[in-house]
């Protein structure tokens, strides 16, 4: 890494604040789903007790604050450095779920992980560096070009598909339904971020950003698309092990938001061979390691197997069931 700058040093402990905030976050929300389940209608089922669950608003407010410093380290060091970091976030939500949940991770799982996080740091290590952008107006201008014009009403086509068509039939038992629907939507999210990031940098630099409407769609884009995420993020979390849903849920997201970024910044004009070479076998690595976790996902609970966990943790074999309520 070389000679590390005190901004980047800055972005380095904000980047590891958030991974620890984030991954605790998907454990104290799945403590609160689990309590509100057990009084009412679990929001795998479409219910939102939740809401007046204590423990999830601790959970929803400790992501909060985890997503502010992972913004903030962007503001301070590179993407290229703070984005791997992010992983950490999925083995300390694994570490947790295996003692505060309870939900056991079976050692092939353990591997798929690995696979996962080493897939993706690899993809994100010898991804591109992405160009400066000095106005909100450029990243409109970006955002509006052809080739990001077709990927984004592929997103909300493929989301819209999965919502109304899959969701009801094939959510309580394929947890890439639910997954998939937050990685889509996060990775045009994350598009938006970095314009109201770059609106918000500027305007405290002296230039107003927020007198063009440009700065004001991407804020609305960025609060509508975070509800919908955390909506189904909580289905996912409610109706499938944490120590699952966490890992592919980053190497999803993760994947989408290169790609878009990618589209939008054209950043494969600066590539060589050995690079894109690198980045598909950090694809291979990846499909490798949520190939192992989707295969022993079970495996971690058979041992749980008639115990008051069990319910939460494992598939529903009916889709058209209510799950049990813990």
């Amino acid at each position: 890494m070389g000679g590390i700058s005190p901004d980047n040093v800055h972005g380095l402990v904000l980047a590891l604040s958030s991974s620890i905030f984030i991954g605790t976050s998907f454990i104290v929300k799945k403590k609160g789903l689990k309590k509100a389940g057990a009084t009412g209608t679990r929001a795998g089922s479409g219910g939102y007790s939740y809401l007046l669950e204590p423990w999830w608003w601790a959970g929803m407010i400790t992501m909060i604050v985890g997503e502010i410093a992972n913004f903030a380290a962007y503001a301070y060091a590179p993407a290229i450095l703070v984005t791997p970091l992010g992983a950490l976030s999925i083995i300390f939500s694994a570490v947790l779920a295996h003692f505060i949940l309870e939900e056991k991770l079976h050692i092939f799982g353990v591997v798929g992980c690995i696979l996962c996080l080493v897939g993706s740091t690899t993809i994100v290590l010898h991804a591109p560096q992405e160009r400066n952008i000095n106005s909100v107006k450029e990243v409109w201008y970006l955002a509006t070009e052809p080739g990001f014009l077709v990927y984004a009403v592929t997103v909300l086509v493929l989301v819209l598909i999965l919502i109304f068509r899959y969701v009801p039939r094939y959510g309580q038992t394929h947890m890439v339904i639910y997954i998939g629907i937050c990685s889509l939507m996060g990775s045009l999210t994350v598009m938006s971020v970095k314009a109201v990031g770059i609106a918000l940098k500027l305007t405290f630099s002296g230039t107003n950003q927020f007198i063009y409407f440009q700065t004001w769609f991407f804020t609305v884009v960025v609060i509508i698309f975070c509800l919908l995420q955390v909506n189904y993020l909580n289905k996912a979390l409610d109706t499938f092990n944490t120590a699952v849903v966490s890992p592919v849920y980053y190497v999803m997201f993760t994947t989408l938001t290169i790609l878009a970024s990618m589209i939008m910044f054209k950043e494969w004009d600066s590539q060589n061979a050995s690079q894109i070479a690198t980045e598909l076998c950090g694809f291979v690595t990846i499909l490798s390691g949520t190939f192992l976790l989707h295969k022993t996902k079970d495996m971690g609970d058979s041992e749980a197997v008639g115990s008051p966990e069990y319910s939460t943790t494992n598939l529903n074999p009916n889709p058209n069931s209510t799950p049990a309520a813990t």
